[in-house]
């Protein structure tokens, strides 16, 4: 085993907001989000690099290719022969090692010396590559089906379109509403008492227990099987003001700030994680209507109205509830509902494949990493 301190060489540290990233542009530019999904035109550094973020959740990514960063990232060229994909591609697959670097309270932060402490396992070159080949191909594979659910996703936003026209514009003159007349109950782990008191009932462990305590990163991951904490039933009696069931929207607080899931039914005991926000809707709206239009270019203007903070961005219930909401004739929402339905069958298909593929790729790396 050989310490990443003695094999990288630390970059100096991006100046460029989380914020300034663009959906479309020439280079890649990574954020603390374990995903990435953002461009700049201009790029900060041209060689082979591991970019780890620093705040939030755990996330580490590798790139050949001339790219940027935001602030919240540490950048690490190979200081002589070390193979940084062979790195990134353990630490992938012991994510469990970044993740328990990461303290404080609220947002955590993982440190440069946490990271420049890890552990790399010593290989020859000819297995390197071998992983490293065959990890490749499992994720082209994996990126073509991803494909393919954009794709689902974008037919049902252009069907939202061609049923309700552009909401920028509302060219049907539907009823305009604020988001909290659509509310039946709104709440988040505050709900219960004061910080105080929360943080002496929150026993969140990793060892299955009576509820599921369910964080953003699962809704951002699409996990909620193997990435995921826990509480007894005495704290998730407690937090009934919380307690979730499937079908609200889940919205997050603080750092993606107003990006929202529709929670999944899991059938078993669930509580709402710290940062989040948990909305169960009346009659006035159905779920995958409201869900869409909240997701619509001018339904993420008006959530990104409603953020504040330049670095840790954060978004408020007070907040929230004043957003204007379209809402058309129930009959023609339910239609949509419908449609929703049809394309969520072949998307349950292609994740069904994604998941397959996903225990292939882990069952790879157990067999080179044990």
């Amino acid at each position: 085993m050989a310490q990443l301190k003695d094999s990288v060489i630390i970059q100096p540290k991006s100046r460029i907001k989380a914020g300034e990233g663009l959906n479309k542009g020439e280079y890649k530019f990574f954020t603390s989000s374990n995903t990435q999904s953002k461009w700049l035109n201009q790029y900060q550094y041209d060689k082979p690099a591991l970019i780890f973020g620093t705040g939030g959740m755990a996330s580490v990514h590798f790139c050949d290719t001339p790219f940027s960063t935001s602030t919240d990232c540490i950048v690490m060229y190979a200081k002589g022969n070390l193979n940084l994909e062979y790195v990134y591609r353990y630490l992938e697959s012991h994510m469990y090692i970044l993740e328990n670097g990461f303290k404080g309270v609220g947002l955590k932060h993982i440190s440069k010396e946490y990271i420049l402490s890890i552990s790399i396992p010593e290989v020859d070159s000819y297995q390197q590559e071998s992983l490293i080949s065959s990890a490749r191909k499992i994720d082209e594979i994996i990126c073509a089906r991803q494909n393919q659910l954009t794709k689902v996703d974008e037919l049902v936003k252009s069907m939202f379109i061609q049923m309700f026209g552009d909401p920028k514009s509302n060219p049907n003159s539907y009823d305009i509403i604020p988001f909290n007349d659509c509310v039946e109950y709104m709440g988040d782990i505050g709900s219960n008492g004061a910080n105080k008191v929360v943080v002496e009932h929150l026993d969140m462990k990793d060892e299955e227990d009576y509820a599921l305590m369910v964080r953003f990163l699962n809704f951002t991951k699409n996990d909620f099987i193997d990435d995921v904490k826990y509480v007894s039933k005495e704290a998730y009696d407690f937090f009934k003001k919380s307690q979730i069931f499937g079908g609200e929207l889940i919205i997050c607080k603080i750092g993606s700030a107003g990006q929202n899931y529709v929670m999944p039914y899991l059938n078993r005991p669930v509580s709402l994680g710290l940062n989040q926000i948990m909305v169960r809707i009346n009659s006035k709206t159905i779920m995958p209507y409201l869900y869409q239009y909240l997701n619509t270019d001018y339904g993420k203007q008006l959530i990104e109205s409603c953020i504040n903070g330049a670095v840790t961005k954060s978004i408020t219930k007070t907040e929230l509830k004043k957003i204007p909401v379209i809402v058309p004739p129930t009959e023609l929402q339910e239609q949509f509902v419908t449609f929703v339905k049809q394309t969520d069958k072949a998307k349950l298909v292609i994740q069904q494949s994604l998941e397959k593929l996903e225990t292939l790729k882990k069952s790879l790396m157990q067999k080179y990493f044990g």
